[in-house]
C-alpha cells in the first residue's frame, strides 16, 4: 500500500480519473499509464503511474491531505 502526504488538493483529469466514491473520496483511472504528479509535504516530488482501473483514495487531514493507493496499481 503506498501513502503520501501532501498539502495540495489535486486536480483529476475527467479524460483520464473518475471519481467513483465520495465517502472516502476514490478516484479511479480511466486509461492505462495515467500518470500523476504528487508534491509531498517536504516539498519532494514523485511521478505515479497507474494501470487501467487503477485506484488512489483521498482523506482529508488537519492541513493536509493523505493519499492511499494499492502497489498492484502502479505500473513499476
Amino acid at each position: 500500500m503506498g501513502l503520501l502526504y501532501t498539502k495540495f488538493y489535486m486536480d483529476f483529469d475527467e479524460e483520464e480519473w473518475k471519481q467513483i466514491s465520495n465517502d472516502p473520496i476514490v478516484f479511479q483511472t480511466l486509461k492505462e499509464n495515467v500518470s500523476l504528479d504528487i508534491e509531498d509535504i517536504s516539498h519532494k516530488s514523485y511521478k505515479l503511474i497507474f494501470k487501467e482501473g487503477g485506484k488512489i483514495n483521498m482523506f482529508r487531514v488537519t492541513g493536509k491531505f493523505r493519499l492511499t493507493w494499492n502497489d498492484d496499481d502502479v505500473l513499476k
